[in-house]
């Protein structure tokens, strides 16, 4: 094999074998070509060396310059997204965007990387969080979100429709194998919902209930403990002092196989937010938390699902 990798497609499964070598690559605007008269699109990308990993070859720069052509291009199209590289601390050079409601976005190929700590185990404290798991936010068109997360790689694992208008009322959409990184509930948007830490087990979270409960904190237990229908996790939601919701979460399942089917749920099922059919309260389909310089707009659709009373 040479040392540069060279593919060509002229099947849609050859695209599928370019497709997944592009997986997670990082492109900027300036990177760009459309040549009308030749009808070729051009590409310059940075991407990862997956060809790297299938050989067993490891090195400390697995990222390569590589370029991607298109020939017999009639159109291109464009969401018109604005874009712009900003230094963060830990991740350095990253591409700033929204999404096409508005929802901040970041992308970056490098971290700082640290030691594992997954056994220090005196450093384990509180209700144990032992990584973020997800984001939830509202949506104005869950129609339109799902359509441009699924553009980005992701999929959808559950989601609810409203029976009378076949719309989409909310969606789960992974890319790392659990039931979801990013959820998508219809509501006033774009806001964020709450933002998810997993924990080890269903008794670090009565175990946090307790110590909330016995130093001030009861009031800023919001909803729960319960089981979700959708999910089937175990969780728990908090209001932080600023009003921000957390939700605390585990004992969800895997969706690593690719073949998973969507789980579709009814609005109106009381099962779907609490497997033993307890409904939200009021506030968890209403208030949520403004992105910065956005304007949250009312949703599309007016669709309503069971609240507690």
């Amino acid at each position: 094999m040479s040392k540069n990798l060279k593919l060509l497609a002229k099947t849609s499964d050859d695209i599928k074998v370019i497709s997944a070598h592009l997986q997670d690559s990082i492109i900027s605007i300036e990177d760009i070509a459309n040549l009308k008269k030749n009808r070729i699109f051009l590409m310059q990308l940075n991407r990862f060396m997956w060809e790297d990993v299938e050989r067993g070859v490891f090195r400390k720069n697995k990222r390569i310059r590589a370029i991607l052509k298109f020939e017999n291009v009639i159109n291109v199209s464009s969401k018109n997204i604005k874009t712009k590289w900003i230094e963060r601390p830990f991740q350095g050079k990253t591409l700033l965007t929204h999404d096409i409601h508005g929802i901040p976005i970041e992308f970056y190929y490098q971290m700082d990387r640290l030691p594992t700590i997954h056994q220090k185990y005196k450093l384990y404290t509180g209700v144990k969080p032992l990584r973020i798991d997800h984001f939830n936010v509202f949506s104005i068109n869950v129609d339109e979100s799902v359509k441009f997360y699924s553009d980005l790689g992701f999929r959808v694992t559950e989601y609810t429709e409203d029976e009378k208008s076949k719309k989409l009322w909310a969606a789960w959409m992974h890319r790392k194998g659990t039931v979801h990184d990013i959820a998508f509930t219809n509501g006033v948007g774009p806001r964020l919902h709450h933002v998810a830490f997993w924990v080890p087990t269903p008794m670090n979270i009565i175990d946090l209930l307790d110590v909330m409960s016995t130093t001030g904190y009861i009031t800023n237990i919001e909803r729960g403990p319960g089981r979700h229908g959708i999910s089937n996790a175990f969780f728990l939601y908090i209001r932080d002092p600023d009003g921000h919701r957390t939700e605390i979460y585990c004992s969800d399942y895997q969706t690593v196989d690719t073949d998973h089917e969507p789980i579709k749920w009814d609005l109106k099922d009381p099962q779907r937010q609490t497997l033993w059919g307890a409904p939200a309260p009021k506030s968890w389909f209403e208030e949520g938390s403004h992105f910065d310089k956005t304007e949250p707009k009312e949703p599309a659709l007016k669709a309503q699902p069971i609240v507690a009373p």
